[in-house]
């Protein structure tokens, strides 16, 4: 299985002011820190590699983590420095650590789908990044995919359009050359470079059924630990 990267480096401005002190990754959810049901999940899928991009309190998150072991998983850490790096700048300042290609997700995601599907979809592809897409029709957020007969046509965080009825899922494969071309240490975002690899027909996408979990707002933190709560024992596939 791919290496993975997980994004866990941002503010969690939305929950402040618990997050102040905290790292977002490290609140309780369910009765343990929400890292801890990430890296159970990636483990559960097979995987076995994890590249931790961390910045504000990362420490605290290594702290816990550790070297991953007690997760059946090797870990290792990428930090941000003195200046924010962005999301997208931060797996460029980790590609050392994540080899050829990886999948990558948000620090603050749980996504209960089949990973290996997705990296077979990816390989078959032969595409240099893949992104996995959720019909919503505006139902989870904002839509910003326009998804059409099996490809990819639009990814348009900042400026969707009416047509969209797709939106992200939150779980990728980049290649490391798509991130070659930008220098490191210049800061920019995940969500723009996935926009300009669609532009040029080099985002490749798979379809996901069944909603994505995430703890970035009260909201979503609230349903999160409802599934969570639930022990859901089968993947949504």
């Amino acid at each position: 299985m791919l290496p993975v990267a997980i994004l866990a480096g941002g503010l969690a401005t939305r929950l402040r002011p618990v997050t102040a002190s905290v790292p977002k990754a490290l609140l309780p959810v369910a009765g343990r820190p929400f890292i801890a049901w990430q890296l159970e999940l990636l483990a559960q899928q097979g995987v076995d590699q994890v590249i931790l991009c961390l910045g504000f309190l990362g420490e605290q998150i290594q702290a816990v983590v550790g070297d991953g072991s007690g997760f059946g998983l090797g870990i290792r850490y990428s930090f941000d420095g003195d200046q924010p790096r962005g999301t997208g700048g931060a797996l460029r300042h980790a590609l050392p650590s994540l080899g050829e290609a990886f999948f990558v997700l948000y620090g603050d995601s749980y996504l209960p789908c089949s990973f290996a599907r997705i990296q077979a979809a990816y390989l078959a592809t032969q595409a240099p990044a893949l992104m996995t897409v959720l019909r919503n029709q505006d139902c989870w957020d904002k839509s910003n995919v326009l998804y059409r007969d099996g490809r990819i046509v639009e990814y348009n965080k900042r400026a969707p359009t009416a047509e969209m009825a797709h939106i992200d899922y939150g779980l990728g494969i980049l290649s490391a050359r798509t991130l070659h071309e930008r220098a490191d240490g210049v800061a920019f975002d995940l969500a723009d470079l996935y926009h300009e690899l669609s532009l040029r027909g080099e985002l490749a996408g798979s379809e996901v059924d069944g909603r994505f979990y995430e703890i970035g707002s009260p909201a979503g933190l609230h349903d999160t630990e409802r599934y969570l709560l639930a022990k859901p024992t089968e993947l949504r596939i």
